[in-house]
Parts: structure tokens; C-alpha cells; sequence
């Protein structure tokens, strides 16, 4: 079985979370991608949303593996009359998750600046019984409080913050016995795996796959159009993406997860069994997981827009999703053996 070079992919990884990449603000993460696959020679091509396809060559029976390197965040949606942001999220992101975080503002402008999302009122002290019993909600009881001088929604603006601009949620990546905890591990520690495999088959020609592959990079999956569109003949496409753990999942940190559903529809039968055989056949530590009610990946959105291809998604066991997030080197490690095992099938 190839070895995977662990402390590269921690060093992509890391690399890519702190870059704020919020859906829609694509082009920080899609520079930073573009100069990893420019040192590694890979050719790729650029989509008109901003999207990165990165071509491995090879012949006949075109596969797409994806991964995406949109993070959830929020977006100002009001300037408070007392200087505050009322905010409304940008994918999956829940109040409970992300009060209290610290976040960056990015105005149109082009200007950055920080900030906390915070309760109001925000003080247990003062208002006990309120925090206690009502859950945070930001169309009622959750802002952002900005680190500047301001009282007045005219003081805001004259920052040039106004409603439609981008807040990002600070990361803060650490890593302690193997585990990593970060936001956005979703999904760019399997971005990071892309990029490691590229790396191998860059210094190890024979890694590279007979069949045309290519690596696609999408930058709008948290909001559900990541790859709607896909190269001319793709037959095949693979997911890697987080694989959620909690009550009634088989998915553990420490391994990968070959999907079998999520709560759109199963994924290909025949696809689906020939990963299963490949990750027996390679040894790698696998289980079989099934997602409902509130799990899709780039996948099904292909699916729906109407291409005739297999699709299957894998990815290793990820806890507090769409949270301050939590995985193991183990789980990347055999997230990567299956996808190498899998191209040279």
C-alpha cells in the first residue's frame, strides 16, 4: 500500500483553513489552490464561478473526485440602530454553534475588520434567566459586536460595513494525541488529501491513474451548486467529504466511511461495491455509513442537473459537524489509501 505523508497533508490542511473562504468568496482560497497546483505542474482549468478542475491525464471513462473549500459563515443582513450586526447565515451554520466566536468582516470595500457574535442581552450575570431558558436565534437575540467605537448604525457605515457583506468565523486549528479540531475540517482536510495525492503522483509517476481523472475543487457545495456543472464525458464521479458521527453512525474518526445514503438518495450500487471491495482488497480500515435527515454532498447536486454518471462519496468520521469539528490523522490516512487504491483499479 503507498504511505501517506502525513505531516504534508497537515501542512495543506492548515494551510487552507487559514484562509477565509465563506461561499461566495472564493478568490483568497482559489489563489492559494492555483499556486499549490501550479508548484506540483498540474494543469487545471478555471470555471466562470470559480471553481478550480485540476486534469491528471489519462484515457477513457472520465472520473471526477471533488472536494470543496467553501466554509459556512454568515452575511450582514441589518445595521442595528446601536452599532451591532444582525446577521443570517451562509450554509449550515446554527446560532448555538457559533455564538461567542470571534469573526472577521469583510466589507465590499475591501476592508477587514473584527469582531464576536454575541447573545443579547449578552451578560449572565445581569440577565440569568433569559440566556438560560431561550435558545439563540439570529433573527431575535444574536449579533455581532464589532472591536471598533461604535454606537450608531451611521458610525458602521462610515467603516463602509453595510448589509451584504461577508463575516467569516475565526478556525482556530489545533491538533492534540492525532485528533484535529478545527471549523471547516468540512471539507478541507479533504481538499488536503487531493493535494497530498497529487504531491505523490507528481514524484511517483506510476502512482497516476490509467483512466482520465480529474480532481475538482468546488467553491459553492454549503450552499448546494458546488459542481453543477461537470467536464464533457464524465462517467464517474466521487465525493470526499466529511462522514458525520453521533448516535446510530458506524462512522468513527479513525476511519473512512463509504457512503451508502444520505438523505437525498443511495448512492450507485455497483460504484459503491467496488470501493467496499478495493478498501478490503488494500486493507484499509472502512465502514459503511448511511446519512439522514441532513447530509448531501456535490455528488447529488450532479445528479440532479442531469448527468448520466455513478457516484459515491467517501470521507473520514468527522464529530460536532458544521461546529468547531473534530477528526483523526487515522481517518485521513485511510481516506487517502482508499482513494489512492481506488485510481489504480
Amino acid at each position: 500500500m503507498h504511505s501517506f505523508d502525513q505531516s504534508l497533508c497537515l501542512d495543506y490542511l492548515r494551510r487552507l483553513i487559514e484562509v477565509d473562504s465563506t461561499t461566495g468568496q472564493y478568490e483568497a482560497i482559489q489563489s492559494l489552490l492555483c499556486a499549490f497546483l501550479d508548484e506540483l505542474g498540474c494543469s487545471y482549468h478555471i470555471t466562470h464561478k470559480g471553481g478550480v478542475i485540476a486534469d491528471l491525464g489519462g484515457e477513457g471513462d472520465p472520473l471526477v473526485v471533488t472536494a470543496h473549500l467553501d466554509d459556512i459563515g454568515l452575511m450582514v443582513r441589518h445595521v442595528n440602530a446601536d452599532g451591532t450586526l444582525n446577521v443570517c447565515p451562509v450554509g449550515g451554520l446554527y446560532p448555538f454553534y457559533c455564538v461567542t466566536e470571534n469573526v472577521r468582516i469583510y466589507t465590499r470595500g475591501g476592508a477587514v475588520y473584527t469582531g464576536t457574535v454575541c447573545r443579547t442581552p449578552n451578560s449572565i450575570h445581569v440577565t440569568e434567566e433569559e440566556l438560560r431558558t431561550v435558545l439563540p436565534d439570529f433573527r431575535t437575540n444574536v449579533c455581532v459586536v464589532l472591536d471598533e467605537d461604535v454606537h450608531t448604525a451611521a458610525d458602521v457605515r462610515a467603516l463602509g460595513i453595510d448589509t451584504g457583506d461577508v463575516i467569516a468565523l475565526e478556525p482556530r486549528f489545533t491538533m492534540a494525541g492525532g485528533y484535529i479540531k478545527s471549523r471547516f475540517i468540512d471539507d478541507k482536510a479533504a481538499a488536503a488529501i487531493l493535494l497530498t495525492a497529487l504531491r505523490a503522483m507528481k514524484e511517483a509517476p506510476e502512482l497516476l491513474p490509467r483512466r482520465k481523472v480529474y480532481f475538482y475543487f468546488a467553491m459553492y457545495e454549503e450552499i448546494g451548486h458546488g459542481t453543477s456543472w461537470l467536464p464533457e464525458g464524465v462517467r464517474d464521479m466521487l465525493a470526499i467529504d466529511i462522514a458525520p458521527t453521533g448516535p446510530d453512525q458506524n462512522s468513527d474518526e479513525r476511519k473512512v466511511t463509504i457512503f451508502a445514503k444520505d438523505s437525498r438518495f443511495p448512492y450507485h450500487w455497483g460504484m459503491t461495491n467496488e470501493l467496499r471491495d478495493t478498501a478490503i482488497a488494500a486493507g484499509v480500515d472502512y465502514v459503511m455509513d448511511i446519512f439522514t435527515p441532513h447530509y448531501g454532498t456535490d455528488c447529488d447536486v450532479s445528479i440532479v442537473a442531469g448527468y448520466d454518471i455513478r457516484h459515491a462519496a467517501i470521507g473520514f468520521g468527522t464529530a460536532n459537524s458544521h461546529g468547531y469539528e473534530r477528526t483523526h490523522v487515522e481517518g485521513l490516512r485511510n481516506t487517502y489509501q482508499l482513494l489512492m487504491a481506488y485510481l489504480q483499479r
